[in-house]
């Protein structure tokens, strides 16, 4: 990942309501949410909801499809798993024991499958 998309990605996550989709979505696994669904669950207005899922998916950090009338949104892992790789390049100065525990994290959630979930949130 380069410096660029990193940023933005951060800056996309660097919103409390933005921060709370995304998390969301992390938990819902592949499979996604309804867009009317994550605003219920998160007391959200639709064209704020529109707009934050808007800066999240410029962000790489999701995707959508279209399922019927509705629009599935989900979290993209790999952009995830990018995001946290890039911030553990350098990880510990040289001392990658210090961050293995992480290292396993990133690597459970580049294969996420929405099985790994569970395992994710006890790491």
């Amino acid at each position: 990942m380069e410096s660029k998309a990193a940023v933005a990605s951060l800056s996309a996550l660097g919103h409390e309501s933005r921060l709370a989709i995304f998390r969301l979505l992390v938990k819902a696994g592949p499979v996604g949410i309804a867009a009317g669904e994550i605003a219920r669950r998160l007391e959200m207005i639709p064209n704020t909801l529109s707009a934050n899922l808007n800066v999240l998916s410029h962000a790489g950090l999701i995707v959508s499809r279209r399922d019927g009338r509705s629009i599935i949104y989900s979290a993209d892992y790999a952009a995830m798993s990018g995001l946290l790789g890039f911030l553990m390049e350098d990880c510990c100065n040289g001392n990658p024991q210090i961050c293995a525990p992480l290292g396993d994290i990133v690597a459970k959630a580049a294969d996420c499958d929405g099985t790994c979930l569970t395992e994710l949130e006890t790491a």
